[in-house]
Parts: C-alpha cells; structure tokens; sequence
C-alpha cells in the first residue's frame, strides 16, 4: 500500500480539491482535542520534572528539561494519537464503506485508480496536518508546563525561560516535525491499507477500523524507539 501511494502521488491529475477537503476534515477533529489534550501533558511534564530538579538542586534547568521532553516526545505523540484514533479511524470507516458498498470495484471499472483519488490525498493530508498540529501541541505545552512550574511550583519566569537556550537546540525542532510526518504517513497508510480490505460486511468495516488504530499505536511507539535512539546518537547533545 506504501508503494501504490507512493507512486501514485506523482501521477496526474492531483487532487487538489479532494485534498483540501481532507485537510480540513483532519484539522477539525483534532484541533481543539490536540490543544486540551497537551495543556495537561505539558502540565504532568513540568511538574515531574521540576520535583525531580529541585530534589537535585538543578532548579535552573526545569524549563529546558520541560521543553525537551514536550518537543521531542510529547508533542508528536500526543499529535499521532489523535492523527490515527480521530482521523484515520474516520478514513478507514469511509473507505471500508466504500469497498462493502463496491464503489472501490467501480472506480476501478469505470477505470479510476481509487488509490489515487481516494488514499493519495488522505494520506498526504494526515502529513500536513500532523506537522501543523506538531507545531500547535508544542507551543500549547510549553505554554501549560511554564503556568504550571510558575504558578504551582513556585518557579521563577526568567529561570524558566532563559534555560531553553541553554539545554534546547534547532535540530530538536526538526526531529520533531520529522516524527509527525512519519507518523501522519503511518496513520494515513494503515488506514488506507485496512479500508480497502474490510472481511465479512458492515462488521468487518468495524474491526479494520479497530485494527488500523491499535496496528498504528504499535508502529508509532515502534518508530518513535527507533529515530530517537538514531538522533541521540547522531546529533550531540547541547552543554548547559
């Protein structure tokens, strides 16, 4: 399934229109449940981490380690949980809808390759808003975990503030909006994947939507693993 859309993104016409749509479905589920979700993630964030600093008497430090760990690991995975269980659950239910109902076979005999009128533009929508929706989930968590350190934990706003630049670096940006990206595809792929090939009618429409959500979870955690273990080799990490 990979490999089909892959090739088919390339190919004429795009679908333009079918794309926008698709982007503003994926922006509109997750939007508000996105910015809820990462205020209290940020919160636990920086309340975790500003007990274990002042317990090691690194005060100073609470708000790079807070960033670091909202960026890097909060920020896109809260951004591809609700990617997968909002939207693309929603993809696999229509295109599995499609395929009981024969649209699928259709398109195909009409000869319309479903994949690239169909998955290409979800797919390519569930990227691009997964970076978006990276970016909003970092700035709202950061935001969430600094009212907290400040407010509950006593913390001071200069300290919080001027420690990003002593621990926090660019390239963490970037594997950030490298991870959403790589988890929007996922998500988009596997739910693609499992519309197209519901088993045993409406019922079977359900289960592949189960399936997409709980076989994305897995990758996601699988890939998260695997690019941070390749970054903290790669890059150097930045001295306070």
């Amino acid at each position: 399934m990979f490999l089909d859309i892959a090739r088919c993104t390339f190919r004429r016409p795009f679908q333009t229109r079918e794309f926008l749509h698709q982007s503003w479905f994926f922006a509109s589920v997750t939007i508000l449940p996105a910015a809820l979700v990462s205020i209290p993630f940020g919160a636990v964030v920086a309340l975790q981490l500003g007990s274990l600093t002042t317990q090691i008497g690194a005060q100073s430090f609470t708000g790079a380690a807070s960033a670091l760990a909202i960026v890097q690991q909060a920020s896109p995975l809260v951004t591809a949980l609700l990617v997968a269980g909002a939207g693309g659950s929603a993809v696999c239910a229509d295109v599995g809808a499609r395929t009981i109902r024969e649209e699928i076979d259709a398109m195909e005999v009409l000869g319309v390759n479903p994949v690239q009128r169909l998955l290409v533009p979800r797919v390519l929508a569930a990227m691009v808003v997964a970076v978006l929706l990276n970016g909003l989930v970092s700035v709202v968590g950061v935001i969430g975990g600094y009212a907290f350190n400040v407010l509950v934990q006593g913390g001071t706003p200069g300290a919080y503030l001027a420690s990003f630049s002593s621990l926090a670096q660019v390239s963490d940006l970037w594997i950030s909006s490298v991870k959403a990206v790589l988890y929007g595809l996922v998500a988009g792929v596997v739910a693609a994947d499992r519309g197209l090939h519901p088993k045993g009618g409406p019922k079977g429409v359900g289960d592949a939507v189960n399936q997409s959500v709980v076989v994305t979870f897995l990758l996601l955690f699988l890939i998260n693993v695997v690019l941070t273990g390749i970054y903290l080799q790669v890059v150097p990490p930045k001295l306070g």
